[in-house]
């Protein structure tokens, strides 16, 4: 199993990570933040994901293509069919099995973040957040077969037995 985070994931969108969370980057356009996201997940899917699925290995990662929906559409106001055009050539039509949507109210999300290490997204206020919330909820009742939303209000351990219950069922069995 592969587990990876995006945008990063390999050098160059470690680099483009950089500069996507760098906090003295807040001029930037949410046009220029979904095509930065868009080039890195690029790079990630070629360099990384695809060669692992080839390798039959399970990858796991902590955001893809529906991150820049909510985040760029949802949050930035973007217009979706636009940004699933462009992050469609991005991955190669690449989409996950499952995406898991850990829900959280925008006010308790930020209340978790230490406000001293803040970057550029997280110094975005209450409403951006809802805004995303918002979007990743309408995500998941659109297509609700790829997705699990557990409720990140309860304790870790409940959260971690429902995605394992929803998870080992797209598991390979263990070999005897």
């Amino acid at each position: 199993m592969l587990a990876t985070r995006e945008p990063g994931g390999t050098r160059i969108g470690e680099a483009v990570r950089r500069v996507l969370l760098d906090t003295g980057n807040s001029g930037m356009t949410g046009e220029t933040e979904a095509l930065l996201y868009a080039a890195a997940r690029s790079q990630f899917t070629a360099e990384v994901v695809r060669p692992a699925l080839a390798r039959g290995e399970i990858v796991l990662s902590d955001r893809f293509l529906d991150s820049s929906l909510a985040y760029q559409g949802f949050g930035r106001g973007l217009e979706l069919d636009g940004l699933r055009r462009v992050n469609l050539l991005a991955t190669g039509g690449l989409r996950p099995d499952l995406t898991v949507l850990l829900d959280l109210p925008a006010a308790a999300a930020m209340a978790r973040l230490n406000p001293d290490r803040r970057d550029r997204l997280e110094q975005e206020g209450a409403a951006f957040f809802e805004r995303v919330r918002r979007g990743y909820l309408e995500l998941a009742s659109a297509d609700p077969g790829h997705y699990l939303v557990v409720n990140a209000e309860r304790e870790a351990e409940a959260c971690v037995s429902v995605i394992w219950a929803r998870v080992g069922v797209l598991l390979p069995p263990e070999p005897v």
